[in-house]
């Protein structure tokens, strides 16, 4: 094998090869995908290692392609190598003992360089009303510079939005009812109206819910400007909202335990999707308590790091007992904040009830071992 991945990595420059069929169950990830990227001025391989619920990425040099596709064969039992020429297929239950069988290529010759243009949910060029009105873009689409990265923030939430939008329910006619706690200047609110009712063309009704009575009033005038009808922003505090329903819920950077009232009135209305970005977790600071940990508790910076991580932890538990399933991804942080984990809850089609026993009974544990009582407890 090894001869063969000399001829095909340093020879060929294959389109990519897909290590799969894991020898052990115990293996985290659960395929490595290998294509080859333009990075620094030379040919280097990207491995991209993917998970149950997470993708990441790593570059190889060309000079250690060899020996890192020889490592994985310890890990796959099966390989598929994709080059100009051939599809090459290797079997191997045992390391020592491949079977490789060969036929015609299946894909062209792919563009291989790295960071090539990304293609955005919307794109730079093309103007965009809401982004025009906002002072992202400028009349002709063109994304002012200052802003790109707020451009680029829209874009990810929106890849986020298109990832969970065969969940949402096709209800007709009936518009699907989207809230937004803690809204803000209502940037990631405006895209997700673009997104459903323009992109889309879903019926809609959007609320952004928000404390601050000038930023209510100008994102009013804005939506009422742009003709966007469904789309409303309300004044008020997340705790004491009131809805019958609600089919997706977005909370952003909604500061400590305002987060969790949002997660709470979500499982309450039956909300498929929740989309949620916590901030400032300080509720459990003064509550941790645990003599294991208490070395690393007396420095004040690691016990804020564990309790944010913890909080987002139970947190998670917590809607998986409620029949979710739930993931944490990254999300591009705001100007103010570094955070930038997402909870991204999907209610489950059919409920199982011992998924739920098991994740509150985990829930129970990590909440015991730490001595403390979060706000989320209340669901």
């Amino acid at each position: 094998m090894r001869q063969l991945f000399e001829e095909t990595f340093v020879n060929d420059k294959p389109i990519k090869a897909v290590f799969s069929a894991k020898r052990r169950k115990s293996l985290e990830y659960n395929k490595v995908t290998i294509r080859p990227v333009m990075a620094g001025g030379e040919i280097r391989y990207q491995a991209e290692y993917t998970y149950d619920k997470k993708v990441t990425h790593n570059n190889i040099a060309q000079a250690d392609i060899v020996e890192f596709c020889m490592e994985l064969m310890n890990d796959f039992k099966q390989v598929n190598i994709f080059t100009n020429a051939e599809d090459i297929q290797i079997l191997a239950s045992k390391v020592d003992k491949p079977h490789i069988s060969r036929k015609k290529a299946s894909l062209s010759c792919q563009n291989f360089v790295h960071n090539r243009t990304k293609q955005y949910v919307i794109p730079d060029g093309v103007p965009c009303d809401f982004l025009i009105r906002l002072g992202v873009m400028d009349k002709a689409g063109k994304v002012i510079p200052k802003h790109y990265s707020k451009f680029r923030q829209i874009n990810r939430y929106l890849e986020i939005v298109e990832d969970v939008f065969p969940y949402l329910p096709n209800k007709g006619n009936k518009p699907l009812k989207i809230i937004d706690f803690g809204c803000g200047k209502a940037y990631l609110t405006f895209a997700i109206y673009h997104y459903l009712k323009v992109l889309k063309g879903r019926n809609v009704e959007i609320i952004g819910l928000d404390l601050k009575k000038d930023v209510i009033e100008f994102c009013n005038k804005v939506a009422e400007d742009l003709g966007y009808n469904e789309l409303k922003f309300l004044m008020g505090d997340i705790a004491d909202y009131t809805s019958d329903n609600a089919d997706m819920v977005v909370t952003l950077h909604a500061c400590d335990t305002a987060t969790d009232y949002a997660l709470m009135n979500a499982v309450a209305w039956g909300t498929q999707v929740i989309l949620s970005v916590p901030c400032c977790q300080h509720e459990l600071f003064n509550q941790i308590k645990n003599d294991v940990h208490q070395p690393m508790l007396k420095h004040g910076i690691l016990k804020d790091r564990l309790t944010e991580y913890l909080t987002d932890g139970l947190r998670g538990l917590k809607l998986e007992s409620k029949g979710y399933s739930v993931a944490m991804i990254e999300f591009t942080s705001l100007e103010h904040t570094a955070r930038n984990i997402m909870i991204k809850a999907v209610k489950r089609r059919s409920a199982d009830s011992e998924l739920c026993k098991k994740a509150q009974k985990q829930y129970e544990e990590l909440r015991d071992f730490y001595q403390v009582r979060p706000t989320i407890d209340k669901l």
